[in-house]
């Protein structure tokens, strides 16, 4: 089973991933946890490119391009050979994050951008998407609140705020064009409850253990 975690930035995905990862692994269930960008050596090392606010001059089509690229790793080296042996990966963040991000909040070309996730990954889909809603505001706070405490404060968060409000609502138009997929839930409550209502929805579709 491939799960997969969505949301604006501050949303609390990295928060709740490895929550849920440890619950199903108590559970008896083989899990792998990764994220993206990045996930591999040569993963992480684009995620530095793409993060860094030096490179603030990056084009948008340079950015899809190198998104592209780590999922592309990724999905090759640890997402498929993982499902074929029959783990559970949990991801924070996949391709929907480019028709988010790059699509809905800079605009670009959104079926050359799925053109471009198809050769990326093959056509692997997610069994179940959790997205993680919160404003964008609030997520822009959360953000700005955990950089004064020393987390990264990274190139994309550095957006202006009306980006995020387009991947926000990018996010709303993905989820209505594939409902099955998705499953909404609240990015703002208490941390317990987010996390009791993402294993409710992951428990609805869990494989049986074998």
């Amino acid at each position: 089973m491939f799960i997969t975690f969505e949301g604006p930035d501050g949303s609390g995905k990295s928060t709740q991933v490895p929550l849920l990862v440890d619950f199903l692994r108590a559970q008896g269930y083989q899990v792998f946890q990764t994220r993206e960008p990045g996930g591999t050596p040569i993963g992480d090392q684009v995620r530095a490119v793409l993060h860094d606010l030096r490179n603030a001059e990056m084009h948008p089509h340079t950015e899809i391009l190198l998104y592209a690229a780590s999922r592309a790793q990724l999905v090759a080296q640890e997402i498929r050979p993982r499902l074929a042996a029959g783990e559970i990966v949990v991801c924070d963040r996949y391709a929907d994050s480019t028709l988010a991000y790059q699509g809905y909040g800079h605009g670009l070309d959104l079926a050359t951008l799925r053109l471009i996730l198809d050769f990326a990954t093959g056509r692997l889909v997610p069994d179940l998407t959790l997205l993680l809603d919160i404003s964008a505001e609030d997520g822009l706070q959360r953000r700005q609140h955990a950089a004064q405490h020393g987390e990264e404060w990274n190139r994309m968060d550095a957006q202006s705020l009306a980006f995020h409000q387009r991947v926000r609502e990018g996010y709303d138009r993905l989820m209505a064009a594939d409902p099955a997929r998705w499953v909404r839930l609240s990015g703002a409550g208490n941390r317990s409850a987010i996390q009791a209502d993402i294993r409710a929805a992951v428990h609805e579709r869990l494989p049986p253990r074998t």
